[in-house]
């Protein structure tokens, strides 16, 4: 018999998991936030020809760091449906906090992607892991509740990122670049202590016990069914990588198009993006216990995601505060990731579970950079911002309205069965 579930909502695991997943945003988005200080301080790369900081930040490094979350999301995967998902928390958490700490030193452009890359083999482990922990130790009435705890607390992270790189903390003579790289890395250190209150998964000691194919990330595509749920589940998530890896990142430019006096922070539009991704997510887990369906859901952010992206586009001048409140509201719109993450969680087996919840976002993450690639080249070939950004996000947006009408609803759904 496995481990009976539990439907306390803020049990230890979901708090712990959360912690985990909100050091792991923290990271991923302090690089977007101080990269280009620490490329051009002498402490760091002291590059200062403009055109070479711009390719280290937005391309060279940023696809080191990608690169290490694809291959991260895989190998992660395979290990946490092999060897358990509370082994993933802890090595994923000490391998992205080591590299934050060292990432604080970095001399070198060859330290820096090396850093990058371990960063991103890290950060790929924690919210698969965290996901498939967690709905398979809570009931399948209340798991929606844990997995939404979980995804609320993790967009704080990038908040804290912002808040730490605006307020600029320098201690013991260095950088605030590298004093913010060092507080992650403590953090995540720090938080190693609370693994020791989390258990493991009921469903995989008895998956242990009937040693089936366990983490063949192969079974996912052998089977055609299986195969097209899985594409599926990767598609749904593409308009949230949109949002945040185009327009809030490049949110200067885009208050420029509409006539924004005030010159606008990256930093400052990172962090109410996320804001109001926190509350997005936090209120789409809450709708969809009420509704009892994600798909129904998500279906709904998806088409308030893309009514706000058109008015992102299309506003009329805005003042800097006005503009901020557009991506927060933008945001709050596509706050659907922890309902994303829990329904790949919820299409498949309990011995593919952990290699298909740790791949599926991290393949939506490294999706990035085709979409990155694709709407620079339209960028440079019609000159047009709107352009751009309609063929592009039309194709995101799309592809994840077909695929949501597409797959099963999950809610409820017992996940005690092997594929």
């Amino acid at each position: 018999m496995s481990k009976p579930l539990t439907s306390k909502i803020l049990n230890s695991t979901v708090i712990v998991a959360g912690l985990g997943y909100f050091v792991d945003i923290y990271d991923l988005q302090l690089f977007n936030i101080i990269g280009k200080e620490s490329i051009q301080s002498p402490a760091g790369l002291n590059v200062s020809d403009p055109l070479q900081v711009a390719n280290l930040f937005d391309n060279n490094l940023f696809y080191w760091q990608m690169a290490g979350m694809l291959v991260g999301g895989l190998f992660w995967g395979i290990y946490g449906d092999r060897k358990g998902r509370k082994s993933i928390l802890f090595g994923s958490i000490l391998m992205y906090s080591v590299a934050n700490l060292l990432n604080a030193f970095v001399t070198t452009v060859e330290q820096y992607q090396t850093v990058r890359f371990l960063a991103g083999l890290g950060l790929a482990g924690e919210l698969g892991a965290a996901i498939t922990l967690v709905s398979e130790i809570m009931t399948k009435e209340n798991r929606g509740w844990g997995t939404a705890i979980i995804v609320t607390l993790g967009a704080l992270g990038a908040v804290a990122a912002a808040l730490i790189a605006n307020f600029k903390i320098a201690l013991f003579g260095l950088e605030a670049w590298q004093t913010a790289y060092i507080i992650g890395g403590v953090l995540g250190l720090l938080l190693l202590l609370l693994r020791f209150g989390t258990f493991e998964s009921g469903m995989f000691e008895q998956l242990e016990k009937k040693d089936p194919s366990r983490g063949n990330f192969f079974m996912l595509f052998q089977d055609r069914e299986r195969f097209f749920k899985y594409l599926h589940c990767i598609s749904i998530g593409l308009p949230v990588w949109f949002v945040l890896g185009t327009l809030v990142k490049r949110a200067p430019g885009y208050a420029e198009h509409i006539g924004t006096a005030t010159p606008v922070s990256v930093a400052t539009a990172v962090m109410m993006a996320y804001l109001g991704l926190s509350i997005g997510d936090l209120f789409s887990g809450f709708l969809s216990q009420v509704m009892r369906s994600r798909r129904k859901v998500v279906l709904i952010y998806l088409i308030l995601s893309m009514t706000t992206t058109m008015v992102y586009v299309f506003s009329p001048t805005l003042s800097a505060s006005g503009f901020y409140i557009l991506i927060f509201i933008l945001g709050v719109s596509t706050g659907y990731w922890a309902l994303f993450v829990t329904i790949a969680s919820e299409q498949f087996g309990t011995n593919i579970r952990a290699t298909a919840t740790t791949t599926i976002p991290n393949f939506v993450r490294g999706a990035v950079i085709p979409i990155g690639v694709s709407f620079a080249a339209l960028l440079s070939q019609t000159s047009s911002l709107v352009s751009a950004t309609l063929i592009v996000g039309g194709v995101c947006f799309g592809l994840a309205i077909f695929s949501i009408l597409s797959l099963p609803e999950t809610f409820g759904k017992s996940l005690d069965y092997l594929e």
